[in-house]
């Protein structure tokens, strides 16, 4: 197993897994548009987590990673969003989900791939929002896929705002 932390947000991923976690904190022309908290800047993080080898570039939502998963790939991306969401009703759903397989469809995916499913909602946590966004590779299999998928989002931890 490798523990990956940052930003508040830890997992414990399981063995064949890898993963990153970026701080994203929103800039424009080089001045950060996260706003002041105290004396630091409010975060925005991504997390990357995948049972295939995640390629060096790709975009927030899987863009560049998700076109290389064959059938039995797994990505699972959380995308931390200001504190100014937390108490809008998109995130009003509470806690980290635990996904069922119906909840997937090829029309959920950012863009559509062949043969592949997704599934994105919108959470809070601890007085932090996030959006979930799951890609599996294989629509069919989503069945087997998604224990998969709960088992790492049963192994996330996330400290409070």
């Amino acid at each position: 197993m490798a523990e990956l932390r940052g930003g508040g947000i830890g997992v414990d991923l399981p063995v064949g897994w890898e993963g990153e976690i970026f701080d994203r904190t929103p800039t424009i022309a080089g001045r950060s548009l996260g706003g002041p908290v105290g004396d630091t800047e409010v975060a925005r993080n991504v997390v990357h987590l995948a049972n295939f080898a995640l390629p060096g570039e790709r975009g927030d939502f899987g863009s560049g990673a998700v076109e290389l998963m064959n059938s039995g790939a797994v990505m699972v991306i959380l995308f931390e969003h200001g504190p100014e969401s937390v108490d809008t009703p998109l995130f009003a759903r509470e806690g980290i989900p635990v996904l069922t397989a119906d909840e997937f469809h090829p029309q959920q995916m950012q863009r559509t791939l062949q043969g592949q499913s997704g599934r994105q909602i919108f959470f809070r946590h601890l007085g932090r929002a996030f959006c979930l966004y799951v890609v599996l590779g294989s629509h069919r299999q989503r069945q087997a896929l998604v224990p998969v998928v709960n088992d790492v989002l049963g192994r996330l931890s996330i400290e409070p705002a």
